[in-house]
């Protein structure tokens, strides 16, 4: 087996084939282009029984990934963390484009990595969960420069905490700043404007999302814990659960996986601080949920506490067992979606 190792630009991609052995066969620079990437096929047919290892960056990865996946080509998805290991364990010193596509290559090549295919629906839910995070970043933005602009006009103003995408707080804010003149009300004013727009968007968004879930994972969302937001999360930042060989490595991927830090009598596991971050965020607030509500989660957070856990010991032991069944339901989405695929209809002869 043959690993050719990418390291992605925006102009440019580099490309190294290792061997089983992890020694350099070749290498090759080709235009981040849908010729460059004829061209990087082409090249790596010289090669028998291949696989392509990019590194996840996201968008400058997504186009050459798909040309190659369309093209029969098998592709796994290298984490940036795996590339950095591996990149500081070789023996060659610094970083270049070859050395950083080496380091994505024998990455691929020590560890058993999901294969990539081509997106779908779920990379279309994560683009627009993206996109309203995008949203709801500007949003906090504006509320806080519009908090200083009322705390000018209206020393001593109190609004409470998380009330500005409220209609009824906007509307008395409004009603404050409609007899001032001056350019620091026309400001807050403004921005006032803008909140109430982008509230009206990211609700939009919601429910669009909210519409989009329910159909690619009914399961998912009936975990306790689990709203649509952070089912939508969950599915376009897993891209398929099926792409994992088990539960273990679905784990290992979200970041849940424990990591052993025995020594001596000392016989225990910490959490792990690689993974997906964003799953792994949206497993957590699914153990905190359940953790305050009357669940079986809280049970066993509950269970974990009393055979002696911390607090910490106990959460990331609820979130192991969360991302398990998380994995369940989500195998279970893709096999629903599987059987409603219309069938084939066979043309007469």
């Amino acid at each position: 087996m043959v690993i050719l190792g990418a390291d992605t630009h925006k102009r440019t991609h580099t490309i190294v084939a290792i061997d089983d052995a992890g020694r350099e066969l070749g290498q090759k620079t080709v235009m981040a282009t849908p010729a460059g990437h004829r061209q990087l096929i082409a090249w790596a047919t010289q090669f028998g029984e291949r696989r392509f290892a990019l590194e996840d960056v996201r968008h400058l990865s997504r186009r050459l990934e798909q040309d190659l996946v369309r093209a029969g080509e098998h592709v796994v998805r290298v984490p940036t963390q795996l590339m950095g290991t591996a990149r500081r364990s070789g023996r060659e010193r610094g970083k270049s484009d070859p050395i950083d596509a080496l380091a994505t290559a024998r990455a691929a090549l020590r560890e058993e990595l999901p294969e990539a295919f081509l997106d779908g629906k779920e990379r279309e839910l994560r683009l627009i969960v993206d996109h309203r995070e995008d949203y709801v970043g500007e949003r906090t933005r504006t509320e806080n420069r519009l908090l200083w602009d009322l705390h000018e006009l209206f020393p001593g103003l109190e609004i409470k905490p998380r009330s500005l995408d409220r209609a009824k707080t906007l509307a008395e804010i409004e009603a404050r700043l409609a007899p001032l003149v001056g350019v620091v009300a026309e400001i807050a004013r403004e921005r006032l404007a803008g909140v109430r727009r982008l509230t009206a968007r990211i609700n939009e968004l919601e429910r669009e999302i909210a519409r989009r879930t329910a159909t690619l994972a009914p399961s998912l969302l009936e975990l306790e814990g689990c709203g649509p937001l952070t089912a939508a999360k969950i599915v376009g930042e897993t891209a398929r659960a099926s792409r994992f060989r088990s539960r273990a490595a679905f784990a290992r991927m979200n970041g849940t996986a424990p990591i052993p830090v025995s020594s001596g009598r000392s016989d225990r596991h910490r959490l792990t601080r690689g993974g997906n971050r964003q799953l792994n965020c949206a497993l957590h607030r699914i153990a905190i949920t359940q953790m305050r509500l009357d669940t079986r989660g809280r049970t066993y957070y509950a269970h974990r506490i009393q055979v002696g856990n911390t607090k910490t010991e106990a959460i990331r032991a609820l979130r192991r067992r969360i991302s398990d069944e998380v994995f369940r339901r989500l195998i279970a989405d893709e096999n629903l979606q599987i059987e409603q695929l219309p069938a084939c209809v066979p043309v007469a002869a």
